[in-house]
């Protein structure tokens, strides 16, 4: 199909043959699974195979005034797909720890349930937010070709973002595998709800990738020069203190001169 005005800027090669597309005149809609019974074209048949003389059958708009409206064939809808597949393993792991061990620790806030949250390609690996009642975790899952088998539960490393460096632990669960949380909020007893949780994750989400935030996040440096100044500044205090010592230990020579009465 050439000269198409619609949808990936006429790449006709990016609609799938399950592509769903949408008149953008009138937005009728073409399914293939239903075919267009007014041109007698079959069900089954997809978009691009339709006749190029094929047009809208409300308004007579030709093929190339179609948009897509939706594409389960797409690659974007794959990899989304599998982003919420992943995410399902992840709460079922650890809705699995809700029901067994965690429902009766006094530290759980019940309001609050298992919970993935924005899960997308980040550097090609599903990053998100794992919502617990005792816990928000940030979430790094491998990507689809990478084998994390040689992680050792509890190992830490360093993950640059746009707003600094974060560290992550690395940890393993049955079904999701091999994952690096780093720790947002634990306990979770300011969340008085769901929703609250959700928006605080969503704002993480967002947080992370904005390089406004790294004054805020990337604060090693600092850190370390601050300890260097006071451990500076304890070490001046306490020679300053050993010479106050030495100067009262020691007769000056006016105190000499003066038998001591001065």
């Amino acid at each position: 199909m050439t000269g198409f005005e619609g949808s990936y800027l006429g790449a006709a090669d990016k609609i799938s043959a399950r592509a769903i597309m949408e008149c953008k005149v009138c937005w009728t809609p073409y399914d293939p699974a239903d075919g267009d019974e007014t041109r007698m074209i079959d069900p089954g048949t997809s978009f691009l195979a339709l006749p190029e003389d094929w047009v809208c059958p409300n308004c007579s708009a030709p093929k190339a005034q179609f948009l897509v409206q939706s594409d389960p064939g797409s690659e974007e809808a794959a990899t989304r797909a599998w982003l919420d597949a992943r995410a399902a393993d992840l709460e079922a792991d650890f809705r699995e720890i809700w029901h067994s061990r965690m429902r009766d620790v006094p530290l759980v806030n019940a309001a609050l349930h298992i919970e993935a949250i924005g899960f997308a390609l980040h550097d090609g690996r599903p990053l998100g937010v794992l919502i617990s009642p005792w816990f928000m975790n940030l979430i790094e899952l491998p990507g689809r070709d990478e084998d994390w088998s040689a992680f050792k539960p509890g190992e830490k490393e360093d993950r640059a973002f746009a707003s600094g460096d974060y560290e992550f632990t690395r940890n393993a669960r049955p079904q999701t595998g091999p994952y690096r949380a780093c720790s947002l909020f634990s306990p979770m007893g300011d969340f008085s709800t769901q929703d609250q949780a959700r928006e605080v994750a969503r704002a993480v989400l967002l947080a992370i990738h904005d390089p406004a935030n790294r004054a805020e996040t990337d604060r090693a440096a600092d850190i370390r020069a601050t300890r260097e100044a006071e451990a500076e500044a304890a070490a001046q205090a306490e020679a300053e203190a050993d010479a106050r010592a030495e100067d009262l230990a020691a007769p000056s020579r006016r105190g000499l001169i003066t038998g001591g009465l001065g």
